[in-house]
């Protein structure tokens, strides 16, 4: 039992949302004992409904599943936010524009400079995201190239320091020696982006 929940957790870190419908699938067992076990992590807040799906003929709409902010990072959430609190509050806006950087600095550190083309930088640059679990990819366009970050590991307290939007704007900057912006950020409905833009200006 414990071991099919930890597997639907699994499949909802990698996936980010799903339906009972295309869980019960993916497990291979009715709908009814997935719905059990969806119940039983819902009740745990280790997941939560996020919306519905639109039914396509008479049924009922299919809600949508999200792993919670609180089962991805677990206890780290009240420490980051006071962290934040104390190195970003209560200051001047430059001198919290200096710190967001400097946090960016030291999360990018490991990579050391970056050097080559735009694409061998944006390849670098997407392999260290991922090690911090954004999630991340980039696309050719035919303006400017857009790197997309699939997940925000900053979920849990996001709402109450947006200014970490920020600073991974300083990290991608740091990272790619370009200036860049945001255009969509992740949310947590389905009527929402589904994950953070950012173009890549020369």
């Amino acid at each position: 039992m414990q071991n099919t929940r930890q597997h639907i957790l699994d499949f909802l870190e990698t996936n980010r949302t799903a339906s009972a419908i295309e869980l019960s699938r993916a497990f291979r067992m009715t709908a009814a004992n997935l719905r059990h076990h969806l119940s039983v992590l819902e009740k745990a807040g280790q997941v939560e409904s996020v919306g519905h799906i639109p039914a396509t003929g008479r049924g009922r709409p299919t809600k949508l599943y999200m792993r919670t902010p609180e089962s991805q990072d677990n206890s780290l959430t009240e420490l980051a936010s006071a962290l934040l609190s104390q190195i970003y509050g209560q200051r001047e806006s430059r001198q919290r524009t200096q710190r967001l950087k400097k946090l960016a600095g030291a999360l990018m550190a490991p990579l050391g400079a970056l050097i080559g083309t735009t694409t061998q930088r944006l390849g670098a640059a997407v392999e260290r995201l991922n090690e911090l679990r954004y999630k991340a990819r980039w696309e050719a366009h035919a303006h400017a190239p857009r790197l997309i970050l699939g997940q925000c590991p900053y979920a849990a307290i996001i709402e109450s320091h947006p200014e970490l939007c920020r600073m991974d704007a300083y990290l991608l900057e740091g990272l790619l020696d370009s200036s860049v912006r945001q255009t969509a950020k992740l949310g947590r409905s389905p009527e929402d982006p589904q994950q953070c833009v950012f173009i890549i200006s020369g």
